[in-house]
């Protein structure tokens, strides 16, 4: 299975080209996504932004059409040393914040050495994870809508554990991104209100 995130102004253009190469394609709607079947048997699986749940007509532009950008929704992204977040009014971004502490790399040396070198990573990585809760309780913490995370799994684990960010309603995709910069983030308001399609072929 392959996953990809099409934005809607392609979405329709994306089914096209996927007919053309997989045949003549039937949809259905199935557990709040869209479901499409080639005629060489391969599937298609399309999910609405936002942790929206489909219940439209089986049809790809309908899909399209049911797509709403939320008033009020988020972006996380964390990697050890590294985070970046956004308020997001619809489509524009409103207050946000990226930020880079350094964490040391891994060290050859063994013995007490080596645990010197690992106690001092874990200080520095949970100092970077409680600057990112701090900036994320500041600019997320009342966030009424889905909030979109990515970077390391762990790394958000962190950050999302402190107590003022459990009403946060985390939602798919989850975002595979580098160290998070300012161009990153932007990147993934876009992918974030990208339509999550999987693709199984035959």
């Amino acid at each position: 299975m392959v996953s990809v995130l099409v934005p809607s102004s392609r979405w329709l253009r994306w089914c096209e080209n996927f007919e053309r190469g997989h045949g003549r394609t039937s949809y259905r709607v199935v557990d709040g996504a869209l479901l499409g079947t080639a005629d060489d048997g391969s599937h298609v699986t399309a999910r609405l932004p936002y942790g929206v749940s489909y219940d439209g007509r089986a049809a790809p532009d309908d899909l399209t059409a049911a797509l709403v950008v939320p008033d009020d929704w988020g972006v996380l992204l964390v990697r050890k040393g590294g985070f970046a977040m956004a308020r997001m009014s619809g489509g524009v971004m409103g207050e946000s914040k990226t930020g880079q502490r350094h964490v040391q790399g891994r060290t050859k040396a063994g013995g007490q050495s080596q645990q010197r070198f690992a106690r001092r990573r874990d200080n520095q990585a949970r100092q970077a994870y409680e600057a990112a809760a701090e900036h994320a309780v500041r600019i997320l913490g009342d966030c009424r809508g889905p909030v979109v995370t990515g970077g390391d799994h762990g790394a958000v684990g962190e950050v999302l554990g402190d107590p003022r960010l459990s009403r946060l309603g985390v939602v798919a995709p989850w975002l595979a991104v580098p160290d998070p910069r300012r161009s990153v983030l932007e990147q993934s308001v876009i992918d974030a209100g990208a339509i999550r399609v999987d693709v199984t072929n035959a």
